[in-house]
Order: structure tokens, then sequence, then C-alpha cells
């Protein structure tokens, strides 16, 4: 069912937030171990996750922050709600299925933000001389849904639908991450791949330079996306230049959380905040979708509420 964005109670908050409440004392530094829920190796997510895990080792020196490597956004976000990861990177339309209790979670999980990061770009991948010109074209074709535990296997399920493509009939689905996804796609043993990832993904980056491929454009599921699903959903465009396309196509992107439990310190996630902005130039180092980092659009977190500790950042960072 369609969730509309609150829009006036955004921009409240966001007038709340940036209002200003400088000059505050710094509350004490988290210590123990704070464990970052990443992604799948060669996704953005495992490359961002893992230079933040660095900032927070490197600037709160009584704590340590191992990197989770993981499924994907569905996977992080049960292992933050179950307590096994402190910290998790979630795409925003896996976040409200979770404090809904919707499938695939099976109740609600509870977590809110930090920030909300950068969007993901949804990426169906072919080789050059694929028949393949939409989703249509997928059916009776092999294709990677992404990993178990991922929120790209979330959003493809979701595309093949609107697409009345079924993922377990229609199309001969496997449950590949993306690296796998583009091992089996050079080797022949798929057709095509979804991914839902920042741009550009290394994984794919790394496919090109040995393997001709192309991305599908996905303009004409983006409306019955939006329609079925909500306006998390928004139609967007991958540039040539990305991946060194003949042209731009169009698809759809959805926004990246970073994410706690509730119950985290106010402390612990104000400090989780901090580290996260003023290492952004160490961060752009490590991918440049780390430019996209803005604090007056970070506090955009619909549908999760922000952390009151992050809350207390966004105030008293203000020049």
């Amino acid at each position: 069912m369609p969730v509309a964005r609150p829009l006036a109670a955004a921009v409240a908050l966001t007038a709340v937030l940036l209002a200003g409440c400088s000059g505050s004392d710094a509350p004490p530094r988290p210590t123990g171990e704070v464990s970052v829920a990443t992604g799948n190796r060669g996704g953005v997510y495992a490359v961002y996750g893992g230079g933040y895990a660095d900032l927070i080792d490197q600037s709160l020196p009584e704590a340590t922050a191992p990197v989770q490597y993981t499924g994907g956004s569905v996977d992080n976000l049960r292992r933050v709600g179950a307590g096994q990861a402190r910290v998790a990177f979630t795409l925003a339309d896996s976040a409200a299925d979770a404090i809904a209790g919707r499938a695939p979670f099976s109740g609600p999980v509870p977590v809110v933000a930090l920030a909300a990061l950068y969007d993901n770009y949804v990426q169906l991948v072919v080789p050059a001389d694929s028949p393949v010109r939409s989703v249509a074209d997928l059916r009776g074709r092999r294709v990677s849904l992404g990993s178990e535990g991922s929120g790209t296997a979330v959003i493809a399920e979701r595309i093949l639908d609107v697409a009345t493509l079924s993922a377990d009939g229609d199309v001969a689905g496997e449950r590949l991450d993306v690296r796998a996804s583009a091992s089996a796609l050079a080797e022949g043993r798929i057709d095509a791949f979804f991914w839902s990832g920042g741009l550009p993904t290394a994984a794919i980056t790394e496919l090109r330079r040995t393997t001709p491929i192309r991305l599908v454009d996905l303009g004409d599921v983006v409306g019955p996306l939006t329609q079925s699903y909500g306006d998390l959903y928004t139609e967007t465009t991958v540039p040539a230049v990305v991946y060194g396309e003949q042209s731009a196509v169009s698809t759809v992107s959805v926004p990246n959380f970073l994410v706690v439990r509730p119950d985290v310190p106010d402390a612990e996630a104000y400090w989780l905040t901090r580290v996260l902005f003023e290492g952004q130039q160490e961060l752009i180092r490590d991918h440049p979708e780390a430019r996209r980092l803005d604090r007056r659009t970070a506090i955009a977190t619909y549908p999760l509420e922000l952390h009151p500790g992050a809350e207390r950042w966004y105030r008293e960072s203000q020049p």
C-alpha cells in the first residue's frame, strides 16, 4: 500500500533541528564494541561502512568498530534489531518494512536513524549484446535477484511484480551477491542481475573491464512501482559517464540511512553522528558517494525517526 510522505512534518523538523542550539559541552565518548553492519563485498555499503568503522576506531579511542559484511539491508536491520550489530546501513524501503513488521520481517524491528546518507540506484545489468531491453524481456531468463537478506532482493521482486513477472516461475531467479552475480554473468551462467547500490559500484566497474555490459532502462516500471509501494521510490538517471554507457538510462532510486536501535544511549548516538560528519573528507577518499553527505538533508529520514542523540548533534553543529 502506498505511503504518503509527510512533507509538512519534515519541513517542521528541519526548521527545529537547523535553528541551532550551539555551545553545549559534548557528552562522554562511548566505549566498548560498536560493530558496523555493511553489505556485500564489492558494493558501496562495504566500502563506505569500512571507512566509517575506521573513523570510529580513530576518533573514539575507547571504542572498537569491527566490520560485519552482510547480505545487505534486510540482514542489517535484523542484526541491529537483535543487538548483533550496533549501527548499520539500510535502504529506506527495507527500513519502512522493518518498523511496520511487514514481510520479509516477522514482526516490527526497533530502529531509528542517525542520518540519511545518499541514494541507491537500481541497476539491471546484462551483456552488451543481450536481447533484453526491458524488464518484460526477462521472462524465461536466468536472473540474479540479489543475495538473501538484501534490499536488492526486495526491490528486484517488486520490480518483477509490477512487470507481472514472478521471481519463482516467470524467471529462473538466483540469490547471488553482487560479486557472485558479476562473475556468473561474465561466465554466461546467468542472463542478467539486479543490483541496488551507489554509483559507481566497484563490482560492476570491475566486470566492465573484462565483459561488455550495459544497463537496462527501468523507466517504464517506476510509475507502477511508486503506485504499488509508495513514494520512497523516485525516478532518476544513471549518467552515461558512470560505467561508460553510450547513453544515460532511467531507473529508480531509494535513500540510504545509517541506523541504530532506539535504546542506544544518547551520548553514543551523538558521537556516531559527529564522527560521520567530521570524517567526511576521509570517507570521500573511500567512496565518492560520501560527497552527498550533508547535515541539511541528513535529517530527512522518513519513515524513521531520528535518534535524540543524533538530533542533539545536528542542533549543536550549527555555525
